[in-house]
C-alpha cells in the first residue's frame, strides 16, 4: 500500500508497506524515488533495509562501512546500501542525480551467498557501452513506474522486477569472458569424474583460485557447489530415465560409496534416491 503520493516534479518518493503475505514472497519493495543531490556531504546514516541507488548523472564518492571508507563513483553506476551499515554521499562538481529503491526479504541472504549483494563491493560501475547499463536501467525503471503510479497489485508486481534487478546487476558485476565460459563448460563435462577440486583445476591447467573465479563469474557458485549441482542433476536424470541401480548411479556420478551418495542426495533433494525415482518418473498413459 502506498503511504505517500509522488510529487509532480523531478524529485519524488513513494513508500510501501507490504503485508505478511507479500513478505513471504521472499523479496519485497519498501519504497522508491528520484532526487538530485547537491555538491556537499549528505548526513551519514544506516538504513534498516537494503537499497539500490542508480546514479544517473554526476560523480563523487560514497562513504561506506564502519571505517567510513570512501569509494569514487561515476555515473552510470549502482550503489548498494546494506541494513545497519553506515553510508553517506559526497557528490562533486555540480552534484549528482539518482534513483533509489528500498527493498528487503529473506531472498537477500541468498543473493548475498551468490555474490550479487556484497558489502565489500558497494559500487557497481555500469559500462555505458554494454548492454548491462540498459538492462539495469530498464529494470530500475519498471520498479519506479510501478511505485510512481501505484497499481493495486504493486506489492506483488514489484517482486519479479526486484529479482531481475539483482540478477542483472550480478551479471554486470561478473567479469565473465569467453575463457571463463569455456572453462566452466569443460568442468561440467568432467563433473562426474571422481576427483577433487584441485584435481579438476590441474586437469584444466589452471589454479584453484582461477577455477573458483570462473565458476563464481559464470554460475555464482564455488567449484564444490557447481560440481555437486551437476552431479545431482545427472543423478536425477538417471533415476527417472533409466533402470540402473542406485549403486550404479552413484558410481556414474562420481561417488564410490553408494551409502554416502544416498545420504548426500537425501540431504540436498529432500527425498532418498529410491523415493525420488518413484515420484519423479514421468509416466505416460496408454491410449
Amino acid at each position: 500500500m502506498s503511504l505517500r503520493a509522488p510529487r509532480p516534479s523531478e524529485e519524488w518518493s513513494v513508500y510501501l508497506t507490504p503485508g505478511p503475505a507479500h513478505r513471504r514472497l521472499g523479496l519485497f519493495c519498501l519504497g522508491a524515488g528520484e532526487e538530485r543531490n547537491p555538491p556537499r556531504p549528505s548526513p551519514e546514516r544506516a538504513l534498516g533495509c537494503h537499497a539500490a541507488v542508480l546514479l544517473r548523472a554526476g560523480h563523487g564518492e560514497l562513504l561506506h562501512g564502519p571505517s567510513r571508507r570512501l569509494t569514487k563513483v561515476q555515473a552510470p553506476a549502482v550503489l548498494w546500501l546494506f541494513p545497519g551499515v553506515l553510508h553517506g554521499y559526497r557528490p562533486a562538481g555540480s552534484g549528482w542525480t539518482q534513483s533509489w529503491i528500498l527493498f528487503d526479504g529473506p531472498a537477500t541472504a541468498a543473493y548475498a551467498a551468490l555474490g550479487n549483494l556484497d558489502p565489500e563491493s558497494p559500487v557497481l560501475p555500469l559500462d555505458a557501452r554494454s548492454g548491462d547499463r540498459h538492462r539495469v536501467e530498464q529494470t530500475f525503471g519498471r520498479v519506479l513506474d510501478l511505485c510512481r503510479q501505484p497499481h493495486p497489485a504493486v506489492d506483488v508486481r514489484a517482486v519479479p522486477a526486484l529479482h531481475e534487478l539483482l540478477i542483472d546487476a550480478g551479471l554486470a558485476a561478473a567479469t565473465t569472458g569467453p575463457d571463463d565460459a569455456d572453462l566452466v563448460e569443460r568442468l561440467r563435462d568432467d563433473a562426474c569424474t571422481p576427483t577433487s577440486v584441485p584435481g579438476h583445476a590441474a586437469r584444466l591447467g589452471i589454479s584453484v583460485a582461477q577455477l573458483r573465479a570462473a565458476t563464481r563469474n559464470v554460475s555464482g557458485l564455488n567449484p564444490q557447489e557447481f560440481l555437486l549441482a551437476v552431479r545431482l542433476n545427472q543423478a536425477k536424470a538417471l533415476l527417472t530415465g533409466s533402470t540402473l541401480t542406485v549403486a550404479a548411479i552413484a558410481h556414474r556420478t562420481g561417488y564410490d560409496d553408494p551409502a554416502y551418495f544416498s545420504r548426500l542426495f537425501t540431504n540436498r533433494v529432500g527425498l532418498p534416491p529410491s523415493e525420488f525415482r518413484r515420484s519423479g518418473t514421468v509416466t505416460h498413459s496408454v491410449q
